[in-house]
């Protein structure tokens, strides 16, 4: 469930970003509506709405939402400001190579590594599995942020639509191979197990 709130705010920005530009009379002011500058809008709109609803009902929200919003707003406010897209087409690759970057990190830095961190409570895997698993996400958000800036600046008529459902793909094939690889380490093994593989 909480994938699918993230994912609103993109999908919003898609919607609006395909709809044909046109001008909007709204109370006696003109808005623009449509293209990728009000979808811009939508989405920094979107992200504060929902980011700020789980925050009130939570309390708390996790860091990678918060990284997710901080960037939505630097690069999507950058590309209102300056009226470039520019800004923009680099917000997928920052975000993805700075999730590599915390995994990355978290090999040296404390105890456990962060995939562990985030789904030790449901698994219990030896530690090189964890370790493995670590590195394929560290290689995961390298390749999506490295695929999703030659989309941007190669095709640059796509890119939305591969920020959206390419990157999309990208995540639901790399879960799936995660979930094949886990079950080659799950079929009969108690927690106290220590097998590699």
């Amino acid at each position: 469930m909480k994938q699918l709130i993230d994912f609103i705010p993109l999908l919003l920005f898609f919607i609006v970003y395909k709809t044909e530009p046109r001008t909007l009379d709204i109370a006696g002011h003109s808005i623009a509506f449509g293209g990728i500058f009000s979808a811009t809008a939508f989405l920094i709109g979107s992200s504060l709405v929902v980011y700020g609803f789980l925050l009130a009902r939570q309390r708390r929200l996790e860091k990678s939402q918060w990284l997710t919003l901080l960037a939505c707003l630097l690069f999507g406010g950058m590309t209102l400001a300056f009226h470039s897209e520019t800004f923009l087409k680099w917000k997928a690759p920052v975000v993805n190579w700075l999730f590599a970057l915390a995994f990355l990190g978290s090999h040296f830095i404390g105890d456990r590594v962060l995939i562990e961190r985030i789904m030790g409570h449901a698994l219990s895997l030896p530690k090189a599995i964890w370790q493995r698993l670590n590195i394929a996400w560290i290689v995961f958000f390298l390749v999506c942020g490295a695929a999703n800036l030659f989309v941007a600046f190669t095709f640059e008529r796509f890119w939305v639509d591969f920020k959206v459902f390419g990157s999309l793909g990208m995540t639901l094939l790399f879960l799936l191979g995660q979930g094949l690889y886990l079950s080659r380490h799950m079929h009969d093994r108690s927690p106290t197990t220590k097998t590699e593989d």
